[in-house]
């Protein structure tokens, strides 16, 4: 082999300076994730035409990229956010379910958390909002990576409120005086009061859903102001109530359109053009914005739950249930993704690459220039050729874990090949008519032809000439992808529940409250009164 020429070397060399240049030309980004609650691909503008109520969202398209076929790692609250900080599928970090409001543990303590990576390189690091990871000791958000947090320790309608949001059925408020009545039905918590956390101080017990976006953008703008000032490059995870369900009574009432979930998905819309232009104002250029949903819509929530645009999950519904959360169906996993970052990320470009939340973790690493923890493997990719342009292929193989519909919670009985779609169990969650699809399993599994038929209605016929062909790719993707999780350093959490683990300020008080119904100071910290100033979203 001869000696390259110096023409050759320096071409090489511009190439890779070009490779290169999205961190070293502009030093260490800025990282500004969002996460929104059980939003439905349907409710952008940008996805679907129908709904009319994100405008700053359908901006934020149109100056960045948008993916279409981006998938949440897990279809329930839990699995999904422990992915996105580990990078890790749930049979790996060993969240497999929800915690509860009495657990003990959470992510398990030896799992390493985005924060944690990016803190020890040099970033300064916040959450904001919803944590549904454990609250306990130090499974709490202060412990795992983060210098600030200021949230819920997990589903605003996981604790009682003064003035509750819009459930169904109807949550009545905390109680004021003498015992908390017990609820029996599932839906509601009313023996203690949602908290609301400043690090590892609860300030304001019950919250007040009413002004909690409010809170959360004015707390996110401080944040990134504080972080900007030090000069220091900074992380913030943002994970929204909205659209769980709905958090309060819209001012005025909505007259037309989608009625109180459109209200919501407003509010929504406007905290997220707002966290936009604030990080802008902060140099327009240094800072990487991603926005994605955790899973699909709530179904049994009905006009209180998204829209699933063509993801409908044909041959589910035909059957029973939902083919929403909770499930393996695209509705409950694919979500609407967005990545803005002016100068580096295209423009006006739609990609079709197959992507995932778990990529988060491994994309955000590589841009900030610092290794993956050692010792374990990842099920998320490095994106970033695909979020730069440079190349429109994602996962060969994605994993869709069970998330409660059917099967047990965790396992890998679903997962996707190019354009093919295997299912070795399936199941409907609640639909907004009580009915719930009944858990069945597929061997050889049902397979689907998402380029033609995206509404997963009818499986490819087993004596095809088409399904022949591709089930023995599939068959050996699954069985290495088990086999490969299988030989992993996996963990196991810690799901044992305690009434002691129970955040609560004052058990004194009935439902925990931090003063008496009726007191003057209604929070325990006197801070916390100035800053809850009404911001115009």
């Amino acid at each position: 082999m001869g000696t390259p020429s110096p023409r050759a070397v320096l071409v090489l060399a511009a190439a890779l300076a070009g490779l290169l240049a999205p961190r070293a030309a502009y030093g260490q980004p800025n990282f500004i994730v969002i996460l929104a609650d059980d939003v439905g691909w349907g409710d952008l503008g940008a996805n679907w035409a129908e709904t009319k109520e994100t405008p700053h969202l359908d901006e934020l398209a149109a100056e960045g990229t948008r993916f279409v076929d981006f998938h949440s790692a897990a279809s329930t609250c839990s699995p999904s956010r422990a992915s996105l900080l580990t990078g890790r599928l749930g049979a790996r970090n060993g969240v497999t379910h929800n915690f509860a409001v009495t657990s003990v543990g959470g992510l398990p303590l030896n799992e390493t958390t985005l924060a944690e990576v990016l803190q020890e390189a040099g970033y300064s690091t916040g959450a904001i909002g919803k944590w549904h990871l454990g609250h306990h000791g130090h499974h709490h958000p202060s412990f795992r990576g983060f210098d600030y947090y200021f949230g819920i320790p997990y589903s605003h309608d996981m604790g009682c409120t003064d003035t509750p949001g819009y459930n169904l059925p109807p949550c009545p408020p905390c109680p004021r005086h003498g015992a908390a009545a017990r609820i029996a039905r599932k839906d509601c918590y009313t023996e203690v009061a949602l908290p609301l956390f400043e690090n590892i101080t609860i300030v304001q017990q019950p919250v007040n859903l009413s002004s909690l976006a409010a809170r959360y953008a004015e707390e996110a703008a401080r944040f990134i102001r504080r972080a900007s000032n030090s000069g220091r490059p900074f992380f913030l995870y943002l994970a929204l109530a909205h659209m769980h369900v709905p958090l309060g009574v819209p001012s005025p009432p909505p007259a037309s359109g989608r009625g109180i979930y459109g209200a919501a998905l407003s509010e929504m819309d406007a905290l997220v053009g707002w966290i936009k232009r604030v990080a802008d104002s902060h140099g327009k250029g240094n800072t990487l914005l991603w926005f994605a949903g955790d899973n699909g819509p709530w179904a049994q929530k009905c006009e209180l739950a998204g829209r699933l645009g063509p993801f409908v999950g044909a041959w589910q519904r035909q059957r029973g249930g939902s083919s929403a959360k909770q499930t393996t169906w695209e509705g409950g996993h694919r979500v609407p993704a967005l990545v803005y970052w002016p100068g580096r990320i295209p423009a006006k470009r739609t990609s079709h690459a197959l992507l995932s939340t778990l990529d988060i973790f491994p994309t955000l690493v590589a841009l900030a220039g610092v290794a993956l923890p050692p010792n374990r493997r990842f099920d998320g990719l490095d994106v970033s050729p695909v979020l730069f342009g440079w190349s429109d292929v994602g996962h060969k193989v994605l994993l869709h874990p069970n998330s409660g519909a059917a099967g047990k919670d965790g396992e890998i009985e679903t997962l996707r090949l190019a354009q093919y779609k295997a299912f070795y169990t399936t199941g409907g969650a609640m639909a907004c008519d009580g009915s719930i699809g009944p858990a069945e399993h597929h061997q050889p599994p049902l397979i689907f032809n998402l380029d033609r038929d995206i509404q997963e209605q009818e499986p490819l016929d087993l004596a095809s000439r088409e399904y022949q062909a591709v089930l023995p790719a599939i068959s050996r993707a699954y069985a290495q992808a088990l086999e490969d999780i299988a030989t992993d350093n996996v963990s196991v959490a810690d799901y044992s529940k305690d009434p002691a683990a129970t955040p609560c300020c004052n058990a004194q008080h009935v439902a925990c409250r931090c003063q008496e119904p009726g007191s003057h100071a209604a929070v325990l910290d006197p801070r916390t009164e100035r800053r809850a100033t009404r911001l115009c979203l």
